[in-house]
């Protein structure tokens, strides 16, 4: 049991931490653009962004538009207010990770929980025998 609660663990980890890589390198990457002025390319960019084979079979391609139109809208938006997004890039991606290290700890807490009650727990196996 141990080791199934561990390897979810695991998985999960691997999900959360890739999706906390990947909005790390989205957000510098659109901050960047922002900062050299190139708001309305970045915009164009990501609302005309086609949705790839192996993603239209696990998400609605939809959904993925409806999300491109939000991020146009953000990216459009951040343009007009923020004029030097390029000092935010300095606290914008320790506020990613520390986000991360707290969904870490969110999915650690759990699993440690579920590690200490498969070892308190005993099977009937167990109970027979002692």
């Amino acid at each position: 049991m141990k080791p199934l609660i561990w390897g979810i663990f695991a998985l999960l980890a691997l999900c959360w931490t890739g999706l906390a890589a990947a909005s790390v390198q989205v957000t510098e990457w659109l901050l960047t653009m922002i900062a050299a002025g190139e708001v309305t390319d970045v915009a164009t960019a990501a609302g005309q962004w086609p949705v790839p084979a192996w993603l239209a079979l696990w998400i609605d391609p939809a959904w993925v538009k409806a999300m491109q139109g939000a991020w146009l809208g953000l990216v459009q938006w951040l343009g007009q207010v923020l004029p030097s997004a390029g000092a935010l890039t300095g606290w914008v991606t320790p506020m990613l990770w520390i986000v991360w290290a707290l969904g870490m700890l969110c999915l650690l807490v759990p699993a440690i929980a579920l590690h200490w009650l498969a070892g308190r727990l005993k099977t009937p196996a167990t109970v027979a025998r002692g």
